[in-house]
Order: structure tokens, then C-alpha cells, then sequence
């Protein structure tokens, strides 16, 4: 069975980037750390794209995802950083080939 990727395109309020940037980085860490079925949670900036981050993360399957929104750190992201959105795009596939050794 694949990997359950999960891809988040947000589109900031102007002036929000670096308190969002404070919620999501921790949002990633504590996920990749205490969460056994993240495998990976990575925040991306885009050059030039001051109000747009994006996020990619890999989890084990469906479930662990899941499990994710499921979280009291997630919770206290999404919360949090609801007034700091203007619009997101979420992406769901499954990893097929994984180009890293």
C-alpha cells in the first residue's frame, strides 16, 4: 500500500506570514515528532509568494492523516491561524515513487 500524501496550498491574509509561519512550523514539528504515522512535514515559501505557504506531508496511510486532524496541537493550529487564511487548497494522493535513497 502507498503512502497517503497530503499537499495544503495557503493563501495568507498580507502581514500574516511570520505569526502563521510561528503556528505551522510548530504544527509540523510536533507532528513529525510525536505523531509515529507522520513520516514527513515539510512547510515550504514560495519565492517572490510573500502571503503563500504550502505544506507537504506524508503520513502511512489514510488513517494516520486521520489521526492528525484528531490532534490537540492540530486543533490548536487550525484555530489559531483561521483569521491568518484567506483561502487553502488541500491535496490528497497516494506516494508512488520516492525519489530519495
Amino acid at each position: 500500500m502507498s503512502r497517503y500524501v497530503v499537499m495544503v496550498d495557503f493563501r495568507l491574509r498580507p502581514g500574516a506570514r511570520t505569526a502563521f509561519r510561528t503556528l505551522v512550523d510548530l504544527n509540523a514539528r510536533v507532528s513529525a515528532h510525536d505523531e509515529p504515522g507522520c513520516q514527513r512535514f515539510d512547510v515550504v515559501e514560495l519565492d517572490g509568494e510573500a502571503d503563500r505557504v504550502l505544506l507537504y506531508e506524508i503520513y502511512d496511510d489514510r488513517a494516520a492523516f486521520d489521526a492528525h486532524m484528531k490532534t490537540k496541537h492540530y486543533f490548536a493550529f487550525d484555530a489559531e491561524s483561521a483569521e491568518m487564511v484567506a483561502s487553502k487548497v488541500v491535496t490528497t494522493g497516494g506516494l508512488v515513487c520516492e525519489g530519495s535513497a
